[in-house]
C-alpha cells in the first residue's frame, strides 16, 4: 500500500465531501492508499455510522482520542471544520452541476431509502428536512457556512438562510481548496490530484451511481429557482479552473 508523499504528523487530507458529487468515489480510492484506521470514520468511531459522518460534535470527540491516527477526513463535513481540530490538512473537493446533482439525489434517496420507493421525485423533494439540509444551496452551504452556523446543529444539517453573505464565503472556500474538480471531470481531477499526492492512480473504483431517469421539467425548473446560489457557485468553480489550468490551487500543498 502507497503512502502519500510527505507522510508525517502533518500529510493530513479533508474531503469537502458533498452530496451526489462523486465523493463516495472519491474516498473510496483514497482508501487504496490509506490504512483503515487513518480514515475518518472507521470502526473504532462507534456503531452510528451516520452520526460519524455528519456531527462536529463526535468528530472533535474522536480527534481527542485518535487525532494522530487520522490522516483522511471523508465525511460531509463543511469546509469550516478544519478551523476547530487544529491541525493542517490539505483540502480537496467535486462540485456538479447543481441540477444533476439534485436529481441524482432524489434518485438516490428512492433506490435506497424503503420508506421512499414508492415515492414520486416532487414527494421526496418536499420533505423539508431534506429540502432544507441536502437540497437547497446544499454545495454553498457546505463552503460558506461558519463554524458557529455549524454548532447551531451539529454540524452542516439545518435550515440556514440564503444569502449573499454565505455565497461570497463559499466562493473563497472554493478558491482556498488545494484541489478543486468538477464531477463531469473526474477523471481529470483525479489525475492530478493522485499524481501530485502520491495517491494510488490506478484504484479505479466507482462508487454510489445512480441510472439517470427522467424528471418532470416542472420540478427541473423548481430546482433551477431554489439553488440560484449553487448554479453561481458552480460557474465560478468551472471559471476559477479555467483560469488556472488546474485543478490544483498555485502554491497549494500537497
Amino acid at each position: 500500500m502507497k503512502s502519500p508523499k510527505g507522510a508525517g504528523p502533518k500529510n493530513r487530507y479533508f474531503v469537502v465531501h458533498l452530496q451526489k458529487t462523486a465523493g463516495t468515489t472519491l474516498r473510496n480510492r483514497l482508501r487504496k492508499t490509506f490504512r483503515p484506521v487513518q480514515i475518518y470514520p472507521h470502526s473504532q468511531d462507534g456503531p452510528n455510522i451516520l452520526g460519524a459522518i455528519i456531527s462536529l460534535s463526535h468528530l472533535e470527540r474522536q480527534w481527542k482520542k485518535r487525532g494522530e491516527q487520522i490522516r483522511l477526513i471523508a465525511g460531509h463535513f463543511p469546509l469550516s471544520t478544519t478551523n476547530v481540530l487544529g491541525a493542517d490538512f490539505t483540502t480537496m473537493s467535486v462540485l456538479r452541476p447543481p441540477l444533476d446533482r439534485t436529481l441524482s439525489y432524489l434518485r438516490h434517496q428512492r433506490e435506497v431509502v424503503a420508506t421512499d420507493m414508492n415515492k414520486s421525485f416532487e414527494e421526496i423533494y418536499d420533505d423539508p428536512a431534506r429540502f432544507h439540509s441536502i437540497i437547497r444551496n446544499h454545495m454553498t452551504r457546505m463552503f460558506g457556512m461558519s463554524v458557529k452556523q455549524m454548532r447551531l446543529n451539529d454540524g452542516v444539517y439545518g435550515n440556514i438562510p440564503d444569502s449573499q453573505w454565505l455565497l461570497e464565503r463559499a466562493k473563497k472556500g472554493v478558491e482556498s481548496l488545494d484541489f478543486v474538480g468538477l464531477q463531469p471531470e473526474f477523471e481529470t481531477f483525479w489525475q492530478e490530484l493522485s499524481e501530485n499526492c502520491g495517491f494510488d492512480k490506478e484504484a479505479a473504483v466507482n462508487s454510489n451511481a445512480t441510472k439517470p431517469k427522467d424528471a418532470p421539467e416542472s420540478l427541473k425548473q423548481r430546482i433551477r429557482e431554489d439553488n440560484k446560489l449553487d448554479f453561481e457557485l458552480y460557474d465560478f468553480a468551472v471559471d476559477l479552473i479555467k483560469k488556472r489550468g488546474s485543478c490544483r490551487r498555485p502554491g497549494g500543498s500537497t
